[in-house]
């Protein structure tokens, strides 16, 4: 995951630029997508994808925008989008001390920098038969300095099913399957962050039950793949399924995005369930304090994998995670309202000494509320996050932003926003939380997607 996974300096980046422009020297038709640049399909179709836009089936990370369609003859077609993001952000206070569930005292050092956080650049279409899509992806994150290519491949028998192979997410939340970059903000909030998994390789499928009534399945390598080579994979795998209907209008806007940009004069419904379970390992020496799966938490900020984080100087090397979530939401006339459950338990531990328990089980929440001041221009919005921990800590996030469209479209964003958090439960680089955090937070972003 070093250098030979940097697009631009590797061989296989290299041999995929002189893919495209061999491409382009083929028998094609070659135009712009940009005609209609903030319309996500809702209607799951098997025509050409070079002439519509991708019916987000599985996450909003693997579903481009409108894009440009680059090439197209009648074996196979080639379109490229694109999305990024930059902001600010400001962790206060800058310096303070915090107590983890055990009282052992840690270190909080809050962030205040300005990133190009996020690329994403997707090059998708079809080979041989529409029905056969292709999707490769070239991601990186910046304040992580991590940069991979990825991608997967489907098959769409029809309207009720369709299957792949490749980087998909465990259905864990709402957020992992559609809503990104729609986002209220420019990330997920501290509940979902803190408790949800990630996405890894397996096999997925996807369709419509009912009309309005859909369905997602996956199996997976684990919780996830990130940092995990396939040597220190375990022979455990993860399965999650989530189901959702929305009775009333049989959609919920682009990429079930948060909010009501689209001003629905008939009220949208969703309702949602999701469930996800793994066998967990921490993917490296038991010797080695720090594990390679940073993707667990618990609802202090610690890595649960950590030696020390349950009784000192011991490691758990391997454990249960079970999640089901319960999401509903409504939009109307502008006004938007999403919110979703949490249950989290952590069990079956497997370590090399005692613990003082054999289960952690934490409840959650998130609500947002979001209504368009001006049509299509200007957004304001409050969120507010949970969790009723194992520990008593009860950490949460309070507050608030807006969200401005100097173009009237959702493809070209302006964010700010202020948060207190209590306790912060999510930690890491890629969103908006330090673990241990209490303080306010502000952030201002912009990001687009073509």
């Amino acid at each position: 995951m070093k250098t030979a996974l940097i697009f631009v300096q590797s061989t296989a980046g290299k041999v995929a630029l002189l893919a495209v422009f061999c491409l382009l020297a083929l028998p094609c038709k070659v135009y712009s997508q940009m005609e209609a640049i903030d319309t996500i399909n809702i209607k799951p179709v098997t025509e050409d994808p070079g002439d519509r836009v991708y019916f987000n089936q599985s996450a909003g990370e693997f579903t481009q925008g409108k894009g440009f369609q680059v090439a197209k003859n009648k074996f196979a077609s080639l379109n490229f989008s694109l999305y990024a993001m930059a902001r600010y952000l400001n962790q206060m206070p800058g310096e303070a001390t915090w107590n983890d569930h055990l009282g052992n005292e840690r270190e909080f050092s809050g962030r205040n920098d300005f990133y190009w956080h996020r690329t994403m650049i997707w090059f998708t279409g079809y080979v041989g038969t529409p029905k056969f899509t292709y999707m490769a992806t070239v991601w990186t994150i910046f304040p992580t300095q991590q940069t991979l290519i990825y991608g997967n491949l489907k098959y769409t028998f029809n309207k009720h099913f369709t299957v792949g192979i490749g980087i998909s997410p465990n259905l864990c939340v709402r957020s992992l399957q559609g809503p990104f970059p729609f986002f209220t903000s420019t990330d997920r909030t501290m509940a979902e962050d803190a408790l949800r998994g990630g996405f890894t390789n397996g096999l997925f499928a996807n369709g419509e039950i009912l009309p309005g009534f859909r369905y997602s399945l996956m199996l997976g390598n684990n919780l996830s793949q990130l940092g995990i080579q396939a040597a220190k994979l375990t022979r455990h795998m993860s399965k999650s399924i989530s189901l959702f209907w929305m009775p009333t209008t049989k959609e919920f806007g682009p990429r079930s995005g948060n909010g009501d940009f689209e001003h629905h004069e008939k009220l949208a419904t969703r309702f949602g369930a999701s469930y996800c379970h793994s066998r967990e390992n921490r993917f490296n020496n038991i010797g080695t304090p720090s594990p390679d799966n940073t993707q667990v938490r618990m609802s202090d900020g610690v890595l649960f994998f950590e030696t020390g984080a349950l009784a000192s100087n011991v490691t758990v090397e391997e454990a249960d995670f079970d999640m089901l979530a319960v999401d509903l939401g409504f939009k109307y006339k502008g006004l938007a309202v999403h919110t979703e459950l949490y249950y989290r338990k952590l069990s079956d531990f497997n370590a090399d000494g005692s613990l003082p328990l054999t289960a952690i089980t934490d409840k959650g929440y998130t609500l947002q509320v979001l209504y368009m001041l001006f049509p299509k221009l200007l957004c304001v919005y409050g969120i507010n996050s949970a969790i009723f921990d194992e520990f008593g800590r009860n950490p949460y996030e309070v507050g608030g932003g807006v969200n401005i469209y100097p173009v009237k479209s959702r493809s070209w964003r302006i964010n700010l926003q202020g948060m207190y958090v209590y306790k912060g439960a999510a930690g890491g680089t890629f969103g908006l939380y330090t673990a241990g955090q209490t303080g306010p937070t502000f952030t201002g972003g912009v990001d687009i997607i073509l």
